[in-house]
């Protein structure tokens, strides 16, 4: 396991990617990307035409799949069987159905597994997601816990989605969010909860600098206790 570990949860495009990403810079680090993670199966599983909801099937398809998630300056790099799908995992339509992929709870426990084998081979790590703090990495160094409000946090994925040439109303992008909170706290497996001893964050009206430097000092502040 890494020497050194911080997570990052929160609800649903409240910053975590790319708070962790820089962070993970700043403290010389390597960024785990779990919901790369969750996508590279997503695809994989489209690939094979597998039924979504058959969690049987869909570990037949991580069984038969070659995942390879390289550390790179900033982001994850992710193959699946030999393939780059770095930028192919963020569209929309692979993001919606990697909920099949997060709510079963045996599959999910095979992507915890892959999470944990990824940070062996670092020294230090910081990590984002749903369940990092609670599940995946219960003995972190630093726990932290995002949020924001439901309307910024609606603005701020229509901006990513733009940049990927995906035009979505914000109506839409606000309803699926709503959604997706709502499936990640009623999960039986790995909810969307903070960790006891998380430093919970609210975002709003922050920018990703300022919540950067709020966070490295919540770092150096413990680290130095």
């Amino acid at each position: 396991m890494a020497e050194f570990v911080i997570t990052i949860d929160g609800t649903a495009a409240s910053g975590k990617s790319t708070v962790a990403r820089k962070l993970a810079q700043k403290l010389n680090a390597t960024f785990l990307d779990t919901g790369a993670m969750y996508r590279a199966v997503t695809i994989a599983a489209k690939n094979a035409s597998v039924d979504m909801s058959d969690e049987r099937e869909l570990l037949q398809v991580i069984d038969k799949s070659n995942f390879q998630f390289l550390a790179k300056p900033g982001k994850m790099q992710v193959y699946v069987d030999g393939i780059d799908v770095t930028e192919q995992i963020r569209q929309p339509e692979i993001t919606a159905s990697a909920r099949y992929i997060a709510s079963a709870p045996k599959v999910r426990a095979k992507l915890v597994q892959m999470q944990r084998e990824f940070a062996a081979k670092h020294k230090k790590i910081v990590t984002e997601g749903r369940d990092q703090g609670t599940v995946a990495f219960p003995d972190a160094d630093v726990k932290f816990y995002l949020t924001a409000d439901l309307s910024e946090r609606a603005r701020r994925r229509q901006a990513e989605l733009k940049a990927l040439g995906c035009d979505q109303s914000l109506e839409q992008i606000q309803q699926a969010i709503e959604q997706r909170d709502k499936a990640d706290e009623d999960r039986t497996v790995g909810p969307l909860t903070p960790a006891k001893n998380a430093i919970t964050i609210d975002t709003t009206g922050l920018t990703v600098e300022q919540v950067v430097e709020r966070l490295l000092s919540c770092v150096q502040e413990k680290c130095l206790k």
